[in-house]
């Protein structure tokens, strides 16, 4: 791999574990907003919503072209869809299933992403990779369940179960269907625009939406809007046209980390041994995933395709 190369995996790498970092604050603002009375429906719209508004000086400032053609359109609005239905999916599981069993599951997309790319768009196989995977989900599991017994129901496991295959459809689609030859900030921008018009409909439709009442909750909005929307987003789109999908997957290991971190620091939420085991094995997954990245691979010989 040439430096140029190696040096465009590195940046995408960083900004992997910036976007799921900052994916990883979405409960530090959510679960306020739903303590202070707001609905799922109206956090949704407003968080969108306002990441809309965010963008717009942005695409101004650097004179971004947003005009992308009827057909980039079409593809944009079905990635919103899906990116729309994971952050649903997510929120609505919290209401059937603890937040640490709904994150497991979700955290299975990483493997999805894996699949799609490698027996859909013959993208080469990695022992590291591949196992960095694995690694990830292990140590998610022991950083996100407790110990204790809990009630699981099981519509909110299928719709935990649904946010894999929304989530990892939406990465695959960002960089496989010409989205990568745009603006990155414009692909976004048509993301979280219509998305905001999809969580409006769902609000008007379910519980209306409901006024901002207080100083508390225009200031979780803005920063959910900003930091988890804005900033976690378009450092993923950017990952994912550098590093690639399978490893911008693999380093969404963050996000429960940080998730995990925030609980323990705001929300008295319990840290225990199998917590710390969990956190050794997810920093090692991301460190595999780095070496993997910058080339230093083991590739599959007895299922490789190719032969």
């Amino acid at each position: 791999m040439s430096k140029k190369k190696t040096m465009t995996k590195f940046k995408g790498i960083v900004l992997g574990l910036l976007s799921s970092a900052s994916f990883g604050l979405i409960p530090s603002f959510s679960i306020p907003l739903m303590q202070e009375g707001m609905g799922i429906a109206s956090i949704l719209f407003y968080r969108f919503l306002f990441s809309t508004l965010l963008i717009l000086p942005l695409l101004f400032f650097r004179k971004s072209n947003i005009k992308v053609g009827g057909k980039r359109i079409v593809i944009l609005s079905v990635l919103s869809i899906f990116f729309a239905a994971t952050s649903l999916g997510l929120i609505w599981s919290y209401s059937f299933i603890p937040s640490g069993i709904t994150t497991t599951i979700h955290f299975l997309y990483p493997v999805l992403v894996a699949i799609i790319m490698i027996y859909f768009f013959r993208e080469k196989k990695s022992v590291l990779i591949f196992l960095s995977a694995i690694l990830s989900f292990i140590g998610v599991a022991l950083l996100c369940w407790s110990d204790t017994a809990v009630m699981v129901r099981m519509v909110g496991v299928y719709i935990a179960l649904a946010t894999i295959v929304t989530y990892a459809v939406y990465i695959v689609g960002v960089n496989r269907f010409g989205m990568n030859r745009i603006d990155s900030l414009v692909v976004l921008f048509y993301i979280v625009f219509f998305g905001t018009f999809l969580f409006g409909i769902y609000a008007l439709s379910t519980t209306g939406i409901e006024a901002i009442t207080t100083k508390k909750e225009w200031i979780y909005l803005i920063i959910l809007a900003f930091l988890p929307t804005v900033v976690a987003d378009f450092a993923l789109i950017l990952s994912i046209k550098y590093a690639g999908e399978t490893v911008a997957a693999i380093l969404g290991v963050m996000e429960p980390v940080v998730a995990v971190f925030m609980g323990v620091l705001f929300f008295s939420e319990s840290f225990n041994l199998y917590s710390f085991i969990g956190l050794i094995i997810v920093l090692f997954s991301v460190i595999m995933t780095i070496i993997a990245g910058s080339g230093k691979t083991i590739k599959w010989k007895t299922f490789n395709n190719d032969n």
